[in-house]
């Protein structure tokens, strides 16, 4: 039997892993509230800084469409035990969990590059991959120039945030802590391959 596959869903650029206003929302979620309520509670409080009551609901929403992919222990560990760089790491995890595309790129594009020894990252190989998907999926083709442009800076920016590249776009080896590792693997293991140099040391 086939397995369905993710649809694309490109809606990751209204910002980077936006961390802060992560941990403010599962904190809310682990402490019982539901992720309507979550959601209604972070509008009245204005958690984003955004103008826009449009646009500070759609980040909400897309903030909340990451948390979501996180397990109950996952957002106890987000929240309560995670050092700064381990938050970054698990909600990489979730951006790559809730973005088929995203997922796509760190396992085929940043990861094989890193294996290939082709530590450099230019933001062509955005452009290259978008446009082979996009040869097979009416989604993707139907997306104009300027919105790809934004999509590729805001993934740029999540994989600076998450210490999958550096500033000039070179990929380096991530480094998980054992702790995380589990707590990831609990889930699904196979996501740990979204950490460039980590797949092939430990899946």
């Amino acid at each position: 039997m086939t397995a369905i596959r993710q649809p694309y869903k490109m809606s990751f650029g209204v910002g980077g892993l936006l961390l802060n206003e992560s941990i403010e929302l599962a904190r809310q979620r682990i402490g019982g509230s539901s992720w309507d309520a979550v959601m209604a509670d972070g509008i009245a409080a204005g958690t984003t800084s955004l103008p826009k009551a449009q646009s500070r609901r759609r980040m909400l929403r897309e903030i909340i469409n990451r948390l979501s992919s996180l397990s109950s222990p996952e957002l106890e560990f987000l929240v309560n035990d995670a050092d700064r760089a381990e938050q970054a790491a698990l909600l990489w995890v979730a951006a790559c969990r809730s973005y088929r595309f995203v997922r796509e790129f760190a396992i085929e594009v940043v990861c094989e590059r890193y294996l290939s020894y082709e530590p450099d990252l230019p933001l062509e190989v955005f452009d290259r991959l978008l446009a082979a998907k996009a040869e097979w999926d009416e989604g993707l083709a139907v997306l104009n120039r300027s919105t790809a442009l934004k999509l590729r800076q805001i993934l740029f920016r999540m994989m600076r945030e998450a210490g999958i590249i550096t500033e000039k776009n070179h990929i380096v080896a991530t480094y998980l802590s054992p702790r995380l590792v589990d707590m990831v693997a609990m889930s699904n293991r196979s996501d740990l391959a979204v950490f460039p140099g980590f797949s092939a040391e430990r899946l």
